[in-house]
C-alpha cells in the first residue's frame, strides 16, 4: 500500500516539474527580450541562444509527462483501491 502511496506521490511531483518548465521558459524568454531591447544588434545571437535553452527546457517537459505516463499505468484501478480501503476499515 505504501508502494502506491510513493508512486502516487512521484506523479504528483512530475506536475511540479511541468510548472517549474513553465515558468523557466517564462524566465529565458524574459531574459531574451530585455537582451535584445538593451543589444538590438545582437537580437539574432540572443535569439538562437533562447531556441537552444527553450528546447532543452521543453525536452525536461516531455521526459516528465512521459514518466507520468509510465507511472500512471503501475498504478491500480480505482475499484482495487477503494476495495482495500474498505477491509482496511472493517
Amino acid at each position: 500500500m505504501i508502494y502506491f502511496a510513493l508512486l502516487t506521490i512521484a506523479v504528483a511531483m512530475l506536475a511540479v516539474a511541468a510548472f517549474g518548465c513553465g515558468l523557466g521558459q517564462g524566465i529565458a524568454v524574459f531574459g531574451a527580450a530585455s537582451g535584445m531591447a538593451r543589444q538590438p544588434e545582437m537580437a539574432g545571437k540572443i535569439q538562437l541562444v533562447m531556441f537552444v535553452g527553450l528546447a532543452f527546457i521543453e525536452s525536461l517537459t516531455i521526459y516528465s509527462l512521459m514518466v507520468s505516463f509510465i507511472l500512471l499505468g503501475k498504478l491500480p484501478k480505482t475499484e482495487a483501491i477503494l476495495e482495500v480501503i474498505q477491509h482496511a476499515v472493517k
